[in-house]
């Protein structure tokens, strides 16, 4: 190709798009960042602001504070409903309260004492009616107080007996799933108080902030944006020509003003779908201009800032 003349090359290059174009050995690209944006998880008016756009923080520095109050009384309910379950639960699982039991025995007792009372006097009733001192009538009376009193003392056991017994499965269970519904809630409320507290995912330069303190925020509307120290990388655009020759983990040497003298970049991803500028049709004419776009992660990119033009060069 270099033997023709250079007038002939530039006339048919008017021609025919492309012909004659030199081999590109760099690529021009731009700096471009991945940013963290950090937003709250529930709508609320920001009440603390505790850091300025270009300062640098750490994973887990509290970024901002969202308005708390109704989650600090919600968490109060809570904890006062798992109470009230823990003590529905206790009393189910041993019964009556020990007063009541005590006041159950001493009834007992009397019961008991009463019982031996009309057991005795009949004894002496059916004494005195072998020797005709009483009528029969007296010891039917005498039999039947007996009885009242033998009952009397039954009833009373079986009261005990069932007083100083546990609930019944079913409503111990029922007392149970309550008592876990209410340690749920209070793991929700916990949980929905720690989210008004919004600390930082990652570390890094806070490179916007959008709202004010005083300022009521939406759910998942970014408060700020976090610039990471590893979340630079170059997009370039690669010929349609070179583009078989371009592959994923290959490196290339960078340059731009200001840069450090040991800056590569290594190809992460390279598209699939061309782009054109201006839009044209495919033709075989029309290649020259066509490019995809790729990305490569910046190595050693110390002072490299977002929207810098950079070149890579493959490396040699």
């Amino acid at each position: 190709m270099s033997s023709l003349p250079d007038w002939l090359i530039a006339l048919i290059s008017i021609v025919i798009p492309g012909f004659g174009s030199p081999d590109v050995s760099a690529y021009n690209g731009y700096v471009e960042a991945d940013y963290v944006y950090v937003a709250p998880s529930a709508v609320g008016r920001i009440v603390q602001m505790g850091v300025d756009e270009g300062e640098m923080v750490g994973a887990g520095d509290v970024l901002f504070r969202i308005d708390a109050s109704h989650q600090k009384a919600a968490l109060r309910a809570a904890t006062a409903q798992v109470a009230v379950a823990q003590a529905n639960l206790d009393n189910l699982s041993t019964g009556s309260r020990t007063a009541e039991i005590d006041v159950i025995r001493a009834t007992l007792d009397q019961a008991r004492a009463d019982q031996r009372l009309a057991q005795s006097t009949l004894d002496r009733s059916e004494q005195l009616l072998a020797s005709g001192s009483v009528s029969k009538a007296r010891v039917d009376a005498d039999q039947t107080m007996v009885l009242s009193a033998n009952a009397r003392v039954a009833q009373l056991e079986a009261q005990l007996q069932v007083a100083e017994l546990p609930a019944r499965d079913a409503q111990r269970i029922a007392a149970e799933a309550s008592h876990e519904a209410a340690l749920a809630q209070l793991d929700d409320a916990r949980s929905a108080l720690a989210d008004r507290e919004v600390i930082a995912p990652v570390g890094g330069l806070i490179d916007r902030v959008f709202y004010e303190e005083g300022e009521v925020v939406g759910a998942a509307a970014p408060v700020m944006s976090i610039l990471p120290p590893d979340a630079l990388k170059a997009l370039f655009f690669v010929p349609e020509a070179h583009r078989a020759s371009v592959q994923p983990g290959e490196v290339f040497d960078v340059t731009c003003n200001g840069c450090p003298a040991n800056l590569t970049a290594r190809v992460t991803r390279l598209a699939t779908t061309p782009q054109y500028t201006p839009p044209i049709i495919y033709s075989r004419e029309e290649r020259a201009r066509l490019v995809f776009r790729a990305e490569a992660v910046l190595e050693n990119a110390d002072g490299v800032l977002p929207g810098q033009p950079l070149t890579l060069s493959p490396r040699q």
